[in-house]
């Protein structure tokens, strides 16, 4: 049985599919020359490997994952926006349109806010953590939310961000140029809120997370096998490794780890 009465079974199940298609390339496997692109640090490397007890295997394991990692944010950032396009009262414009804004959550029948008032419309710029932005883009954001009020007197703007300190819908004070800024429909609100307000339901945003797993192991269950990484990176090690004169075979890799940041430079060429 479908436990989630604001978003169909096979919408959602179609959104994890296409979030995971936004994995595209990361999901290659890694073979040497990928893994070093961007030359990797084998001191930083041959430290980790040590400070946190781990294996040879285990460190290039870790730094693939991290190399996979870095760019899956906006992966992830597709998903928390667009989940929204699915559900009553919301849309996500295209990139550049309708004010750039990431969400619009519009109803007839009012939206009401935390001090009992209703506006009609909220615009929404979404953030995937609560430390993203700077000073500067803060108050860049902070200035585009005061001019679609100045446009809109019946509407409020939201940050919403999907991991934020606490679950929060709290008036949002900035620093504009040095000085506090703040409008009680310019708001900091925590997904879990968000959710909450659009749905009607207060523990929307939990309930999807209770499905979510299974979902996501289904989608990646019907995946091309193909899609699934072999990396060889460490057998590539290894096979240097043996190439080196050293008794020891932990030095050996070490040598290989060294020259694939150091093959250059003096005393390794």
């Amino acid at each position: 049985m479908w436990n989630l009465s604001f978003i169909s079974e096979e919408d959602f199940y179609n959104h994890v599919q296409l979030t995971i298609d936004k994995y595209g390339e990361k999901l290659q496997s890694f073979d040497l020359k990928r893994f070093n692109k961007n030359i990797v640090d084998p001191i930083k490397l041959i430290f980790d490997k040590s400070v946190y007890r781990s294996s040879w295997e285990q460190i290039i394991s870790n730094e693939i994952f991290r190399q996979r990692d870095k760019s899956n944010n906006n992966d992830i950032g597709y998903f928390h926006q667009t989940i929204f396009k699915y559900i009553e009262h919301c849309r996500v414009p295209n990139n550049g349109e309708q004010g750039g804004w990431d969400v619009i959550f519009e109803n007839p029948n009012g939206i009401t806010m935390p001090d009992g008032s209703r506006v009609s419309r909220v615009y929404v710029e979404m953030k995937n953590k609560h430390n993203t932005m700077n000073s500067a883009s803060s108050g860049k954001t902070f200035i585009k939310m005061q001019n679609q009020l100045l446009q809109d007197d019946d509407c409020a703007c939201f940050l919403v961000e999907a991991i934020a300190k606490n679950s929060q819908n709290i008036k949002w004070e900035p620093k504009v140029d040095g000085q506090k800024m703040g409008h009680k429909y310019i708001r900091r609100v925590s997904l879990d809120q968000f959710y909450s307000l659009v749905t009607g339901q207060r523990d929307a945003f939990y309930n999807m997370c209770m499905v979510l797993p299974e979902v996501i192991n289904k989608a990646v269950s019907e995946l091309d096998s193909s899609t699934i990484p072999n990396d060889t990176v460490f057998d590539e090690i290894r096979d240097i490794s043996a190439q080196q004169n050293y008794d020891s075979e932990d030095l050996s890799i070490a040598m290989a780890i060294y020259l694939l940041g150091f093959s250059s430079y003096l005393g390794f060429e």
